[in-house]
């Protein structure tokens, strides 16, 4: 089982759900506050290329980088012809991440960070977002909170669609810090008639908040503050999410 092979083709139609005008609104509430040098934009770990499309119609220059080919292939075909520079997506790993120039900002969302389960692969993908960044560029990212991984405990979880279901449970490891999905994926063939079986595992590790913003100051970051879910306030007692914004001197 490996991440997205199957889930791809069916990936949008699970997070139907997922306002990602909203998740811009925010971005572009962060890019004001802070400032950008340009409007070029990395949208990290970028899926089937949602957000960047959201972004790419309010005039972003965007790259998408992502390490699924199954999930880039969704991306281009979403976002051809969109905005006015189409954007361009590259198949790499966050921890390798090798740009033609450089970026006035890096969103990496929907608590993609987590997914890099091992922190010496985490500290070199920061390391890479900062070196790509220009001077006074932002990097804004969000992760799942320790607490809300660890009370991912045992559960099991439904998304059905039409054509589209979806059962999981997850399992934390207090040893490892990592919370595992284990996906059975049922998806109905347009063509066929007959419905596809797949099954993936996902794992995200729990990371604290000094944990992250130790590993951003070690790669070169300051001026690092955090943020409540889809808020421009400090996080609370109990949020599950939470938003990182760090520049580059």
């Amino acid at each position: 089982m490996s991440s997205y092979d199957f889930l791809a083709g069916c990936y949008d139609r699970l997070t139907y759900d997922v306002d990602y005008a909203a998740w811009a609104d925010y971005i572009e509430k962060h890019f004001a506050r802070r400032g950008l040098p340009g409007k070029t934009v990395l949208d990290l770990a970028c899926g089937t290329g949602s957000l960047t499309h959201e972004l790419a119609l309010r005039g972003y220059e965007m790259i998408g980088v992502d390490l699924s080919a199954e999930m880039l292939a969704e991306a281009a075909e979403k976002n051809r012809g969109v905005g006015p520079i189409e954007p361009i997506f590259l198949c790499q790993s966050m921890d390798k991440l090798d740009l033609y120039g450089t970026i006035d900002a890096c969103v990496c969302c929907l608590d993609s960070v987590n997914y890099v389960t091992r922190p010496q692969l985490l500290q070199k993908a920061f390391e890479r977002v900062h070196l790509f960044l220009m001077p006074g560029g932002l990097f804004l990212f969000d992760v799942n909170t320790p607490q809300k991984l660890q009370a991912m405990d045992g559960q099991v979880f439904l998304d059905e669609t039409e054509d589209t279901y979806c059962v999981w449970r997850g399992e934390f490891s207090r040893r490892s810090g990592i919370c595992s999905y284990f996906m059975d994926i049922f998806r109905l063939d347009e063509e066929t008639g007959l419905w596809e079986r797949g099954e993936e595992l996902h794992q995200e590790r729990a990371y604290s908040l000094e944990e992250l913003t130790a590993m951003l100051e070690q790669a070169g970051f300051r001026d690092i503050k955090t943020y409540g879910e889809l808020k421009m306030r400090p996080p609370v007692q109990g949020e599950g999410r939470v938003f990182f914004a760090a520049r580059k001197d």
